[in-house]
């Protein structure tokens, strides 16, 4: 994986450890768990928006912002990248490899 999310996943680590003023890391992280999930919601939808029209860079734009609160819950929930990947790596030995994404297979 790119060593770009261990880094920012550190950056939001240390933001909920030792809050900075004028951070927005560390004020979405103290506005809890009913903002941080809202963000998500939030981005989520402008990903959608986004990938129906708006071109690769508004939709990288985008994603880039999902990721990052998406990172934030990881971080808010105690969620590692070992524990994501174990999840992956669980549902792929249970389903197939096409599993590790498709929640929804029957």
């Amino acid at each position: 994986m790119n060593p770009i999310f261990d880094e920012l996943y550190a950056l939001i680590q240390d933001r909920q450890r030792r809050p900075r003023p004028n951070s927005y890391t560390s004020a979405l992280l103290a506005a809890g768990e009913d903002r941080i999930l809202q963000k998500v919601g939030e981005e989520a939808v402008e990903v959608i928006l986004a990938a129906k029209g708006q071109g690769r860079q508004r939709l990288l734009e985008e994603l880039a912002d999902l990721t990052y609160h998406l990172l934030v819950l990881l971080v808010a929930y105690g969620v590692t990248f070992d524990d994501l990947a174990a999840e992956l790596a669980r549902r792929r030995r249970h389903q197939g490899p096409a599993a590790a994404t498709d929640t929804q297979s029957t």
